[in-house]
């Protein structure tokens, strides 16, 4: 874990879907920072363990999908001290193609992919003081070009980079929001996800999958920046945009990057 110390007081942090995986990345980070953080997760019992484990002010249990539990969970946040700083992480990856998901997993992706981050963006916004903060949006590469089998998953992550740039134009001076949008990682979301599908051959079809490490290490970095949206690694992102200038030739080349997703897989 890599993290650089911050002078003076930071300010407190909150962290959705901060139990394990990304989320618990980025707390450690912060916690070694000097920050306050304040932990949530739907998960609640693992959530108030992470938060005894890594040192975070408080763990409380969250549906993101709650627009109330966002407003309560800023009031917590700042009775530790000035909020500067809120991640939206929390997630899920429901994988499929569009016509077989569920109701229900259609309603996931969209209620806790995007809605939730609105809720998460409209408390941290309200809350932020006179010294301003930073809003670190978890999205994902795939926000950026077609990827059959995470069809919905990769809309409302798309929405989430478009609701980032527009909201980072008009936020008040101080305030910054970010996206990060990483490739496939080593976390339970992309573990879930059924290996037969074309949505995750195609995560496993640009060579080595990320560490939490490293994506929690860039969602930090942007805290302070003025760097709207990164992708990571940065190449990957230049192709998968690329992808969307010719749609009908990248469909036709997805069975090639699903085959070579495949392979990595049984590897």
């Amino acid at each position: 874990m890599t993290s650089e110390p911050v002078r003076d007081n930071p300010g407190v942090a909150v962290v959705t879907g901060g139990a394990r995986g990304i989320g618990r990345g980025i707390a450690e980070r912060l916690v070694a920072q000097g920050r306050s953080v304040v932990v949530t997760d739907v998960d609640a019992d693992a959530v108030a363990a992470t938060a005894r484990e890594i040192g975070a002010a408080e763990g409380i249990g969250q549906d993101v999908r709650d627009p109330v539990s966002h407003a309560e969970v800023a009031r917590t946040a700042l009775r530790h001290g000035p909020l500067t700083a809120w991640f939206n992480n929390a997630g899920v990856g429901d994988d499929g193609r569009l016509a077989d998901l569920s109701e229900e997993s259609c309603r996931r992706l969209v209620d806790i992919n995007l809605q939730g981050v609105v809720w998460g963006m409209r408390a941290a916004l309200e809350a932020f003081g006179p010294r301003g903060g930073d809003v670190v949006n978890t999205a994902s590469l795939s926000a950026h070009g077609p990827v059959p089998g995470l069809s919905l998953y990769a809309a409302t992550k798309a929405a989430v980079v478009s609701l980032t740039m527009s909201v980072a134009a008009e936020a008040d001076p101080g305030v910054r929001v970010h996206a990060l949008c990483p490739d496939g990682v080593d976390t339970d979301l992309v573990k879930a996800m059924d290996d037969r599908g074309m949505g995750k051959q195609l995560v496993f079809s640009g060579g080595r999958i990320l560490t939490v490490d490293e994506v929690a290490d860039a969602a930090v970095r942007m805290l302070g920046s003025q760097r709207v949206v990164r992708t990571l690694p940065a190449r990957r992102g230049a192709l998968m945009r690329a992808s969307t200038l010719a749609p009908s030739v990248a469909r036709r080349s997805m069975g090639l990057f699903a085959a070579q997703g495949r392979r990595a897989i049984r590897r």
